[in-house]
């Protein structure tokens, strides 16, 4: 009986594991069969669906854009930045999901009218992306994401933005849609100043907006800063000052460059005309030239404090000596003429009255090549080599191709031409007691190509001689600065034409330093074609100098010289 109960008993267990394990059998296949229906369905049936997920949600490499390098002046005041944007990209073949009225509604946030916009997405309909609106600012943008457009991209740019506007355009230049410099130091220094394009992989939206970011794959490099020499104040007044030259004169253009005399930093370099480049619509070209580093010329008379030094260092002419000019002076088959017929001169007044019979015949005294030497090695015929895109290498002749009378006509400016910023330059060997600087317009700590042209005294006798120019009895009494001793020389040089010179257009030309004594700053500035009736240097260039100059050495704190030395220069007229 017992053995009975128990063989039942098993027999009941064993009843009971069976069903248990065809129910599990049985709810696995069901499971199964249920899974392979499921995947039938969205892959044949309805495969939109997984499509659409996808679409929803996927994981992308878009690029990471950098900053450009600023732009700031000597004192870091910020000349050019990068200010970051939206810009907005359409896809056209999701962009006709949307409704007519979140279409308008984006046109209006954006200020395109429906005309316009409806001719835009016409003639982008072949395009599988196009910018609507690139670099807007970004609360415009949110304002058009809030709208919850599908088709609708944003991606993020930057604009170049110049604080100094036309103050400083000549200069800077500008950059593209792009941010890639076009003109001036944004194109010179291009692959200082863009920053390197970084890369990340994210997972975007179905809208293409970027919901996570998911790793780094290449950081990006921000451009590099570019410190100038350039002092925003000094340029400021220099631009100021320029302009009202120009107008006064009513000039074609006319071009300023301002140098610190004992390091060859350019402080300030202005154009004119000027242009903005934060508003560049419907200018030409030439608006955007940068006159004072590109343009050259014939220099005039301001070369002759050079022929004279020239002739002292060398020992070709004695100090004390004297000139007999008489207006009319000829070489050979030409001559050589004076506005005037000054008589007997010292060297003094052949600079203070720029006779150009006297320097001739100074410049006669030398030898050919020792004359060509010192021109050279002022630097003309070569470019000033601050890195400017197209900067003037002006022209000097070499002496072996001289004729006689080429000599001559090189000791007042002619036969040699050169750019504003190298004949300031050249004015540093005598502002520098002798040492001729290289120019640079980044910032450095010294300059390292500094070359002795003139003995010390040299270049301090001819400084004494040109404070006589702009004596009352001189060409240039308008370049005065109270309280400070100035010297400097005029030019007045009759534009070349192509068939020789012309005798209505002239350059107006002053190139001065102060304080005279021991000079720390250099301005040149050139006027071209005034029309107002007057054309001489010391009438139309020498009152730009004067208040740039005065300005100068002001914000400096320059200490004056002029007053305990004012007797002396009196007692030589």
């Amino acid at each position: 009986m017992h053995i009975n109960t128990r063989t039942k008993t098993l027999q009941h267990s064993s009843d009971i594991f069976d069903v248990r394990r065809k129910l599990l059998l049985y709810t696995m296949l069901l499971a199964m069969l249920i899974l392979v229906c499921r995947a039938v369905y969205l892959q044949i049936l309805n495969k939109d669906f997984l499509r659409d997920k996808g679409e929803k949600q996927h994981v992308d490499v878009v690029l990471v854009s950098a900053y450009r390098g600023q732009i700031q002046d000597r004192n870091g005041e910020p000349l050019a930045i990068s200010t970051p944007m939206q810009s907005i990209l359409i896809n056209m073949h999701q962009l006709k999901d949307n409704g007519q009225e979140k279409l308008n509604e984006m046109a209006k946030i954006l200020a395109i009218p429906e005309s316009e916009f409806q001719a835009i997405l016409k003639k982008e309909a072949k395009k599988h992306f196009f910018y609507l609106k690139r670099q807007i600012n970004p609360a415009l943008a949110e304002k058009v994401k809030d709208i919850d457009l599908t088709g609708v991209y944003f991606e993020r740019e930057f604009k170049r933005y110049y604080p100094a506007g036309a103050v400083s355009g000549h200069l800077l230049g500008f950059t593209d849609i792009d941010d890639v410099g076009q003109e001036g130091l944004e194109h010179g220094y291009e692959q200082i100043l863009r920053g390197k394009i970084g890369k990340k992989r994210v997972i975007k939206d179905g809208k293409g907006q970027i919901i996570k970011d998911v790793e780094n794959i290449e950081e990006a490099e921000a451009g590099r800063d570019l410190v100038l020499t350039i002092d925003e104040r000094i340029q400021y007044l220099a631009y100021r000052e320029l302009q009202n030259a120009m107008v006064q004169n009513k000039a074609h253009s006319a071009s300023l460059v301002v140098l610190d005399a004992k390091n060859g930093d350019v402080l300030a370099s202005v154009s004119q005309p000027a242009f903005n480049p934060n508003n560049r619509k419907e200018l030409s070209s030439s608006r955007y030239r940068n006159r004072a580093m590109m343009d050259s010329f014939e220099p005039g008379s301001t070369v002759k404090p050079f022929v004279i030094a020239a002739a002292l260092d060398g020992g070709y002419v004695d100090p004390n000596v004297i000139i007999e000019t008489h207006g009319v002076y000829h070489l050979g088959h030409n001559v050589v003429k004076d506005v005037h017929n000054y008589g007997t001169l010292d060297l003094t007044h052949v600079l203070q009255k720029s006779s150009n019979i006297a320097v001739t015949q100074i410049a006669m005294t030398m030898p050919p090549v020792y004359f060509w030497n010192v021109y050279s090695k002022l630097g003309f015929g070569s470019s000033a080599g601050v890195g400017f895109p197209g900067e003037a290498s002006g022209s000097l002749l070499d002496y072996q191709s001289w004729h006689e009378f080429d000599q001559a006509s090189l000791s007042f400016g002619y036969g040699v031409s050169t750019s504003i910023l190298q004949l300031a330059r050249a004015y540093t060997a005598l502002a520098d007691d002798g040492i001729v600087h290289s120019v640079t317009i980044l910032k450095r700590d010294e300059d390292p190509d500094a070359q002795r042209i003139f003995k010390p005294e040299t270049a301090r006798m001819v400084r004494e001689m040109l404070e006589h120019v702009t004596s009352k009895e001189g060409t240039a009494y308008q370049a005065r600065v109270e309280g400070y001793r100035v010297a400097g020389k005029t030019g007045t040089v009759k534009k070349a034409t192509a068939g020789g010179y012309a005798d209505d257009k002239y350059l107006s030309v002053f190139v001065g330093m102060a304080p005279a004594s021991n000079p720390r700053f250099i301005i040149a500035i050139v006027v071209d074609e005034p029309t107002s009736g007057q054309y001489y240097g010391g009438l139309v260039a020498a009152p730009a100098f004067s208040k740039v100059m005065a300005g100068a050495l002001r914000v400096y704190g320059v200490e004056p010289d002029g007053l305990d030395n004012m007797h002396l220069l009196l007692s030589r007229q």
